[in-house]
């Protein structure tokens, strides 16, 4: 599974609450609605970016912390983001971003080699990023098996109802 887009970057400590705010919550789970607020806190011209092909997040370290709130991968997925790479990412939204089927890899030193509006091509699964704007490339930690498998699947749900499925079959 390869992923080759443009760059939008952040430094560290980008949380959940810059992800999306948390005042902005009161329109419920309208992901779409609030879709439209992702990264405004930071980011005036994120809809944007992602309008001109740039569909991978590069981060610095901690990305995603704070509160456990899953509309933060969820507004970010719904907005055109593809893929988040980050030196680090909160334990709980990288999980959270697996389970809805958005691929997040820790690849610690990525900020350090990537520059906002570069072209990245990525491997999940062996974890190798190739930078084909100034040729470096940077091994991060491939996404285990299983989650793999749920990527593949759209995200836990899919998985679970593909697992079932084929469970019944048998």
């Amino acid at each position: 599974m390869e992923i080759k887009s443009k760059v939008i970057k952040y430094g560290d400590h980008i949380d959940t609450d810059v992800i999306i705010a948390g005042h902005r919550l009161v329109h419920g789970s309208n992901i779409s609605l609030l879709a439209k607020y992702a990264m405004e806190a930071v980011d005036a011209e994120f809809h944007k970016k992602i309008a001109e092909g740039a569909q991978i997040i590069v981060a610095g370290r901690n990305f995603g912390a704070g509160s456990s709130r899953q509309q933060a991968p969820e507004v970010l997925k719904e907005s055109g983001i593809k893929l988040i790479l980050a030196d680090s990412i909160a334990r709980i939204f990288y999980r959270n971003s697996i389970n809805i089927g958005l691929p997040a890899l820790i690849a610690e030193g990525i900020s350090s080699i990537t520059s906002e509006g570069d072209t990245l091509n990525v491997n999940l699964e062996t974890g190798v990023i190739k930078n084909l704007s100034n040729g470096k490339v940077l091994n991060a930690k491939p996404i285990p098996g299983f989650l793999m498998d749920i990527l593949k699947a759209g995200g836990l749900v899919n998985y679970l109802k593909n697992k079932l499925f084929t469970e019944r079959r048998i």
